[in-house]
């Protein structure tokens, strides 16, 4: 069986219901970037372990939280000695914006994989986009590239979506079976 690692940070508790819906569905160990950017013992261990390492982070002002940034940027002595290379790596993120260039956010996440030598695994569903689809539906903001969700900015953590929650748990799961699937 796969070890699979969610790290994320959260400043209000929405990216940490969403990492809680991917781990659901990845059975995966979560490993939280607390508000000064720093991860708790043994979470660098757990992230050296892991075969697939899926990363979450909130979209503030078109990119990724600055606590994420911290870790992202202590991430080099991995880089330098290529110890991630070749692991599966994931995103995902969350804003108060439907579009709130939430992109922008995966695209860091993205490219920081890439730069750890890792290989990307996208949400492959197909959107919620037919004139029957509803706003709770899974993937209605049809992303591919890694899981999105949005919540209001005046709404709580526990009044996430449904739908957006089960996207989470839906892209764990396929980061899951893709990770299995590749021998990792």
């Amino acid at each position: 069986m796969s070890k699979i690692v969610v790290v994320y940070h959260s400043g209000y508790g929405h990216t940490q219901r969403m990492a809680q819906s991917v781990a659901r569905g990845a059975d995966a160990e979560l490993v939280a970037i607390d508000a000064e950017g720093n991860l708790p013992a043994g979470g660098w261990d757990a992230l050296e372990a892991a075969d697939a390492i899926i990363m979450g982070s909130p979209t503030y002002m078109g990119s990724v939280s600055w606590q994420f940034k911290k870790f992202a940027d202590a991430s080099s002595k991995q880089w330098f000695t290529q110890s991630w290379k070749d692991k599966m790596f994931a995103g995902f993120t969350n804003s108060a914006s439907m579009n709130g260039d939430k992109l922008s956010t995966v695209h860091y996440l993205f490219t920081l994989a890439m730069q750890h030598g890792g290989v990307w695994v996208g949400t492959g569903a197909m959107p919620s986009n037919s004139k029957a689809a509803q706003r709770n539906d899974p993937n209605y903001l049809g992303a591919y590239s890694g899981a999105m969700a949005q919540s209001p900015s005046d709404a709580g953590a526990s009044e996430m979506l449904a739908g957006d929650l089960e996207t989470a748990e839906r892209f764990g799961k396929r980061v899951a079976e893709v990770t299995g699937r590749l021998g990792r």
